[in-house]
C-alpha cells in the first residue's frame, strides 16, 4: 500500500505535500508487548492477564477477561475474519490499549458506598435547570431539563411563577425577559428521563413564588404525576437524611416550607415583569453585588437568599387551604441564615435541612470561617448557586464549595467552559452516577471536635506521575485545513492539577510541528497533599503564531479514580460532548 499525503494550498498558486506518519507504538508499548511474550510476535491471554494484573494493577482480573479481550479486539480489527488462534500481534495489542471502552482512565461502575445519608455525598446539581441560554432572554423548555438528566444530573431547580390569569403556574427566570414553559411539562420530563443515567434518587429543588392557592395546585400535580416515586417523609421534618440507596428511583421535592398566605411581600415577586422594569431591576442587582462584596456575609439581609430559596410569604394567618399538603411534599426544608451566616453555620439543631449561598458568600464563608462550614455539612446540605451577574449563564469554580463540604453546587448546564468541565470531571466519579462519596475526613471530627480545615498545608500523601505518550483521531473527525489552511497541526498537551491550593499546579508538553499524530512521551509529577479531592485537567491545544491557539479536545478526570498504567483518555469538545476519534494514549502511577 503506498504512503498517504494530505496537500495544503500555498499563497494559492504551489501545493505542500505533507506526508502523513501511521501510528505507531510508543517505545514502553513495545516494552511491555515483548516483556509479556518472551520476544514472541504473539500475546496469548495468560500473559495478557500478567499484563493486566501486574502492570495495569487490575487484581480482580480473570483468564475469562483476557479472553474476552482478545476476541474484542479481534472482531473489531478484522471484522468477519475471526482468527483462530486466539491470541494478541503488537498492533493488535496497541489497538486494545487505545480503546477507551476497553481500556479507560477511571473505573466506569458504581463503587462507592451508597448506604450513608445524603449529606456524605456531592450531588451533580444543575441551576436554573429549564433555560436554553442566558440568564436575561433565552426561552424556557423541558429539553435543557431531559439532557441533564441524561448526562446523570441528580439535582434539578425550578423557578415557579404564576402564570398571567394566575390560574397555573409557569416555570421561568423571574423578572427578566425569558420566555415560560408550563411546570406541567417540565414535571413530565422528570418523571420520563429521570432514571435513564443513574437510579439514584433525583431532587427537585423549587423556587417558589406562589399563592397558596397555587402550591395547592403544585401538590396535585406532584401526586399525579409522580405517584409512588414521591418521597416525602411520615414526619414534618427529617431528623436525618436517608441514603441514595434508600431512595432509588424516587423523586424528592427540596424547598423553604410556605407559611400561612396573607399577601405577596410585594406585587413583584406574583409576576414576572416588562422591558422598562427589567432594565431597572438589572441596574439594581448589579448594584447590590458590587456592594455585597464590600460587606461581611452576616450583616447581608435576607433578600438575596428569599429570591433563591422562593419565599414570597410573610408571618399572617390565612383562611386558605392547601398550602399544608404543599409543606408535607417537601423532602428536604430549606432554611435561611435568619440572624447572620455564623450563627446559622454554628447553631445546633435537632432536624436537618438545606442552606443556600451564593458563590461570593461562599468565598468570604470559607475566607472568614471555613471550618464551620465544614462542620456545617457534616449534618446538613449547603448548596452554592452561580452569582446574579453571570447573566451569559458562565459559571464559577467548584473547588471551594467541595474542599468545604457544599453538596450541591449548582452549575448553569448550558453555560460551557472550565468550570463546568471540572464538574463533568467530578461526576464521571462512581460511574457517573451524580453521587460521588465526599471523602472520609469531610465528614469526621477529632478528639477536640476539630475538623478538616483546607486553609492547613498538610503534609504531601502521595505523588501522581503522569506520562502523556501520544494523540490520535483528529485527523479522522476535523477537515485536514481545520487548524491550519497551510500545513498540518502544531499540537501540546496542558495538564492543570485542580485542588487544594497547595496542590495546583499546571504543566504542558513540547508544541510538535505538522503532525496529525503528536508523540510527546512525556513525564510530569503532581505532588499532592489531598489526592481525594484532586482533578486532573487536561486539554490539548494547536499552536498558532499570529493568533489564539486553536482548541483540540479537553477532558477532566478525578485523581481519586485514575487506573493506573497505559490508558486511552478520549477528549470532548468545549460542550462536554465525546469526540468520535480523538484520544490520548497516557500512563498514571501513584508514588
Amino acid at each position: 500500500m503506498g504512503s498517504s499525503y494530505n496537500y495544503y494550498r500555498m499563497f494559492g498558486c504551489f501545493n505542500r505535500k505533507f506526508k502523513i506518519r501511521e501510528t505507531e507504538p510508543p517505545p514502553d508499548v513495545r516494552d511491555a508487548f515483548f516483556r509479556y511474550t518472551g520476544k514472541c510476535i504473539q500475546m496469548n491471554a495468560d500473559q495478557l492477564l500478567r499484563y493486566l494484573v501486574e502492570v495495569q494493577g487490575e487484581e480482580g482480573c480473570t483468564i475469562k477477561d483476557a479472553e474476552q479481550i482478545i476476541q474484542h479486539v479481534a472482531s473489531r480489527r478484522h471484522h468477519l475474519i475471526r482468527r483462530l488462534n486466539h491470541s494478541l500481534e503488537l498492533d493488535d495489542f496497541f489497538f486494545y490499549l487505545f480503546q477507551d471502552d476497553l481500556n479507560g482512565a477511571i473505573k466506569s461502575q458504581v463503587h462507592h458506598d451508597m448506604t450513608a445519608p445524603l449529606q456524605h455525598y456531592f450531588i451533580y446539581t444543575g441551576h436554573n435547570s429549564y433555560l436554553t441560554g442566558n440568564q436575561l432572554s433565552s426561552d424556557c423548555s423541558e429539553i435543557p431539563i431531559v439532557k441533564a438528566l441524561e448526562r446523570g444530573v441528580r439535582g434539578i431547580e425550578l423557578d415557579l411563577w404564576p402564570s398571567s390569569g394566575k390560574d397555573n403556574i409557569h416555570v421561568l427566570h423571574g423578572r427578566t425577559l425569558t420566555t415560560p414553559v408550563p411546570l406541567l411539562k417540565c414535571l413530565k420530563a422528570i418523571r420520563d428521563h429521570a432514571f435513564v443515567k443513574s437510579p439514584y434518587p433525583v431532587i427537585i429543588t423549587l423556587e417558589d413564588h406562589l399563592t397558596p392557592d397555587l402550591q395547592a395546585k403544585v401538590a396535585e400535580m406532584v401526586i399525579q404525576i409522580f405517584g409512588e416515586m414521591l418521597y416525602y417523609p411520615q414526619s414534618e421534618c427529617l431528623e436525618e437524611f436517608p441514603s441514595p440507596e434508600g431512595l432509588k428511583n424516587r423523586i424528592i421535592l427540596s424547598t423553604k416550607p410556605p407559611k400561612e398566605y396573607l399577601e405577596s411581600k410585594n406585587q413583584r415577586d406574583t409576576s414576572p415583569v416588562g422591558k422598562d422594569s427589567f432594565r431597572e431591576d438589572l441596574l439594581k442587582k448589579e448594584k447590590s453585588e458590587i456592594g455585597a462584596e464590600d460587606h461581611d456575609t452576616d450583616e447581608r439581609s435576607d433578600s438575596d437568599q428569599d429570591d433563591e430559596d422562593g419565599d414570597t410569604s410573610n408571618d399572617q394567618q390565612s383562611s386558605q387551604p392547601g398550602a399544608p399538603k404543599y409543606k408535607s411534599l417537601i423532602a428536604v426544608h430549606a432554611g435561611k441564615a435568619k440572624h447572620g451566616l455564623k450563627r446559622a453555620l454554628r447553631e445546633e439543631n435537632n432536624k436537618v435541612s438545606r442552606l443556600s449561598l451564593s458563590e461570593q458568600e461562599v468565598v468570604r464563608a470559607a475566607e472568614n470561617y471555613g471550618t464551620d462550614l465544614v462542620r456545617f455539612t457534616q449534618k446538613n446540605i449547603l448548596r452554592v448557586y452561580p452569582k446574579g451577574t453571570r447573566v451569559t449563564s458562565s459559571n464559577f469554580k467548584p473547588m471551594t464549595g467541595w474542599m468545604h463540604g457544599a453538596q450541591m453546587v449548582a452549575f448553569n448546564m448550558q453555560g460551557y467552559g472550565k468550570s463546568l468541565w471540572m464538574m463533568h470531571g467530578m461526576f464521571r466519579s462512581n460511574g457517573s452516577c451524580g453521587y460521588v462519596k465526599k471523602p472520609q475526613f469531610l465528614m469526621d471530627k477529632g478528639p477536640h471536635n476539630e475538623v478538616f480545615d483546607p486553609k492547613v498545608k498538610l503534609p504531601v500523601k502521595r505523588t501522581l506521575q503522569v506520562r502523556v505518550y501520544m494523540g490520535d483521531g483528529w485527523r479522522l473527525d476535523f477537515s485536514h485545513t481545520h487548524f491550519d489552511a497551510y500545513s498540518p497541526p502544531d499540537f501540546y498537551t496542558k495538564l492543570y492539577l485542580v485542588g487544594v491550593p497547595a496542590d495546583t499546579r499546571k504543566k504542558k508538553t513540547r508544541i510538535l510541528e505538522d503532525d496529525w499524530c503528536p508523540v510527546w512521551d512525556e513525564e510530569f509529577n503532581f505532588p499532592l497533599t489531598v489526592p481525594e479531592l484532586a482533578l486532573l485537567r487536561i486539554e490539548v491545544r494547536e499552536y498558532d503564531m499570529s493568533e489564539k491557539d486553536d482548541f483540540g479536545g479537553q477532558t477532566c478526570l478525578p485523581v481519586s479514580e485514575l487506573r493506573t498504567g497505559i490508558r486511552s483518555v478520549p477528549l470532548y469538545d468545549k460542550k462536554g460532548h465525546k469526540m468520535k476519534s480523538v484520544r490520548l494514549l497516557m500512563r498514571f502511577q501513584f508514588l
